[in-house]
This record gives C-alpha cells, structure tokens and sequence, in this order.
C-alpha cells in the first residue's frame, strides 16, 4: 500500500510517465518498430524562401498580398556514429493552451547528439510535415528512432497561425504554405545535404495539417473548386488548383512513397476531388482513428484509401481511436490540464503502444519502397484484415514475448506478440493498372 501512495505522490509531483525518450520502444513494442544500428545526429537548418505570399498577415485587404522572403527552418535527424558519454538533445517547444491562456512550453528528451559526426552515404531522405500549431519535437518518437535505421529524417517548422483567435483567411493560410514549405525544402535538401543522401530516394510524412501537405505535395490535386480556394487571401491557392499553369509548382518531383497520418483535407468537402486523388501514383500509408473528432475517418483517410485508385495503398485504422496518433507522449509540462493532454494523448489508446506500432508499419514500408527490400512485405499483407482475429499456435516452450512469425497457419500479424495485435484493421488496395 505505501508503495502505491509513494508511486501516486511522484506522478502528481510531475515525474514522467515514460521513462525512456519516445523513440525508444518498449518490451510489448511488435518487432519491427525497434531502433536501428546507427547512432543518431541532430543539426537544425533554416533556408529562406525569396518572394513569398504573405498569405497569413493579409486580413486588412485579402486581395492585395505583399511577398515576402519565408524563413523555413528544418530539424535534422541522420545516421551516425554513436559516441559514449556525449549529452542528448534536450528538444524544447511549445503548443497553445486553452484560451486565454498563453501557449505552454515544453521539453523531451532524445537520443539525438547535436552535430554527431555522420555515418554511411546515400541515404533515403524522409520529409516530415507536423500537425496544424505542432512543431517537429513532439515528433521525436518517429525522427529520432528513422534516424537510427538508416534514413535522414527532415522535420520542417511550419508557422502557423493561432486557430483560435484568427480571422478565416488567416486560419485558412496553412492550405497554400504546407505544400509549399514542402516542396522548397524537398528542393534545398536535395541540393545542400551532398553525398549523404540519395537525392532521387525520397518519401514524405505528414500528420493532419501535414497530411494535406504532404498528399498534396506527394501528387494529389487541388480541386478548383475546393473549399479553400475562396479563403486563401489573394485567390493564391487557385494558382495552383489542378490544370493550372502552375500546378506542379507544389510537387515534388521522384517521390518513393507516402505516409499520411490522419490527413486533413476532407472535410467538409475534399481540399482534391476524386480526379485529384486518382493523380497519386506513389506508393500509400495511410493512417486514421476511427473516431477522430478533428479529422473525420471516412471523409479523411477513408476516402483518401478509396479515391487514390492509381496508388499502391494500405490504410491501419485505430478502432476508437481519436485525432492524437502521431505526437510524443505528454511531456511533464503538459499535464497540468486535460487540454494540454488532449494535444498529446488519446483517451483510450496507451500513446507510446499506438507510437510503437506507427512505427512497425511505417519501418517496413519505407524498407520496401526506399530500400527495394520485398522482405518486409511480411508485415504489411497480414494475413487477416482485422488484427483481432489473428491466431497463432505457438509451440510449447515458445518464449512468451516472441513475435509472430507469420507464414502457413499463422494468422496473428507478423512481429505482433499473442494478445497485443488487438483493435485494428489495416485493409490494402492494389493500384487500378494491377
């Protein structure tokens, strides 16, 4: 019993929850989601985006948008050779409390070493686009542990306005500026980062807000008349509506594959149209909650797995899970209310379970489609559609946090361990020509 008062007092005295940095997945973690062989290198980069649309500050006349030069900073994860004894990055953000209250700062910890000497050349580059209002380090769970498999990992930091005292045209901005952000970043990355990447090995990841960016970016596109265009200050976002002069402008080009975790752009009408999601050709994750309260399921992801004909694609589905799948578990300082929490957790899902599963799927699908590595098909083409009804008989003797092997008569998803591959789907679509 005093153990249990002792444990209580620590966890209202602001001890954390999760004593390993997020990128570091646990013992009931399935198989592939475990950290690689490299050590870990962190550096931050800003390139500046000459003549920009000031779309975000032009509530006074929406019609006459000033250009501006854009600084766009970029975090970034890479291989490395570790080193004993060097200190980890301490990452430090912030997110918007419930108003009125200013917005909270935060940190988390890493596996990360600032300016670690690079290891290995020609890595696959992987671009990630945050939530509406996150920034990349409530994403270090996914980042940091790409990193250590052989991948240079590029966060971008996305200004976005406040949601929640802003005029329309303003929260109405993120629609031109993550798709843009995206492609220019892709575009210095490609140029500065030299031999240690292969420039032509790319895939993108986006989360909500950055899930519009990164489809879009990825090949879907932009419907005339979709229910931003009117609210993009200037008409800007028309400029780049399908059949255009200019709609490549926001593509980047060679794209390998494309991961979007529950995707914005749905609702109330599709940011693409059916003609826009049948433009994706690279290869699909899609990720969602089924009972997502920000990004409705089956306008979201669902409709996204249904119009996207032209794609090799899979959607995982969180049965009751909501919109909070793809950030770090809260932080200390974000404890303090349920508001704070609710940016970071999901109310039923354990958050670094639903993180560690992200990245068992996203590891293997990224091997496939980046490293032409067919082997880890294995975990994707499970072969039940809802984990649930997985089984394997596993031998007597049989350790009891072994992994499925899958294969003849195994039906439990392979690198799941016995009951923990539990409240899922993950459906798959072949692409129209196949």
């Amino acid at each position: 019993m005093m153990r249990r008062v002792i444990a209580s007092m620590l966890i209202l005295l602001g001890t954390p929850i999760y004593a390993s940095p997020p990128s570091v997945p646990g013992a009931d973690a399935p198989e592939f989601a475990a950290l690689g062989a490299y050590g870990v290198g962190f550096r931050s980069v800003t390139f500046t985006h000459r003549d920009q649309p000031d779309v975000e500050n032009a509530q006074a006349d929406p019609s006459n948008v000033r250009l501006i030069d854009r600084n766009v900073q970029v975090d970034i994860w890479y291989p490395a050779t570790a080193q004993k004894g060097a200190k980890p990055v301490l990452y430090r953000g912030s997110l918007w409390a419930e108003p009125p209250l200013p917005p909270v700062a935060f940190t988390q910890k890493g596996i990360a070493v600032a300016g670690a000497p690079a290891a290995g050349r020609k890595h696959p580059l992987v671009i990630i686009s945050h939530g509406y209002s996150n920034n990349p380090a409530v994403m270090t769970w996914l980042t940091e542990n790409l990193a250590s498999k052989g991948y240079v990992v590029a966060a971008i930091h996305h200004r976005d306005p406040n949601p929640y005292v802003v005029a329309p045209t303003t929260r109405a901005a993120p629609n031109f500026n993550r798709p843009h952000d995206i492609v220019f970043a892709a575009a210095q990355l490609r140029a500065t980062l030299g031999d240690l990447i292969a420039p032509d090995n790319v895939a993108l990841i986006g989360y909500s807000q950055g899930g519009y960016g990164v489809l879009t970016a990825g090949g879907a596109t932009l419907d005339p008349a979709g229910p931003n265009m009117n609210a993009v200050a200037g008409g800007w976002l028309k400029k780049f509506a399908r059949r255009s002069a200019d709609a490549d402008a926001i593509k980047v080009p060679g794209v390998k594959a494309v991961v979007a975790l529950a995707p914005a752009g749905g609702a109330p009408s599709s940011a693409w149209g059916g003609e826009g999601l049948a433009a994706l050709t690279a290869p699909l994750l899609l990720i969602h909650g089924d009972s997502d309260f920000t990004v409705d399921y089956k306008t979201g992801a669902l409709a996204v797995f249904g119009g996207a004909v032209n794609a090799d694609r899979y959607l995982l589905t969180y049965k009751q899970a909501g919109h909070a799948i793809a950030l770090n578990p809260a932080p200390p300082e974000m404890r303090g209310s349920l508001w704070d929490i609710d940016w970071f957790e999901d109310p039923i899902w354990r958050q670094d379970r639903i993180n560690a599963i992200n990245l068992h799927f996203i590891s293997a699908f990224l091997a496939v489609h980046l490293r032409g590595d067919e082997s880890k098909n294995a975990y994707l083409n499970v072969a039940t559609e809802n984990s649930d009804d997985g089984v394997w008989n596993a031998p007597a003797g049989t350790p009891w946090g072994a992994y499925s092997p899958g294969g003849e008569n195994v039906t439990l998803w392979k690198g799941f361990q016995q009951r923990h591959a539990r409240g899922m789907t993950l459906l798959y679509a072949p692409k129209a020509s196949d």
